[in-house]
């Protein structure tokens, strides 16, 4: 039997993701850009809505399962 992650589809992890960044001020800014490049894993970048300044995955390496944890102050 599959995990309950495991059933969610990528693009309703993604809106989760960016919901719960919402929640507690920050945008989540998946990167469009190659993946596996020096300085980008092709994944999320946590934003802060009103200063415009990086808070956590300066590298765009935090999954959505990442961001959702960080929201929520499980870091």
């Amino acid at each position: 039997m599959r995990s309950r992650r495991t059933m969610i589809s990528d693009k309703a992890m993604d809106a989760r993701a960016r919901r719960a960044a919402k929640c507690v001020g920050l945008i989540a800014r998946k990167s469009r850009w190659r993946r596996d490049s020096i300085d980008n894993f092709g994944d999320y970048m946590l934003i802060d809505l009103y200063g415009n300044y990086a808070v956590a995955g300066f590298r765009f390496d935090m999954t959505a399962e990442d961001v959702i944890a960080y929201c929520k102050g499980d870091q």
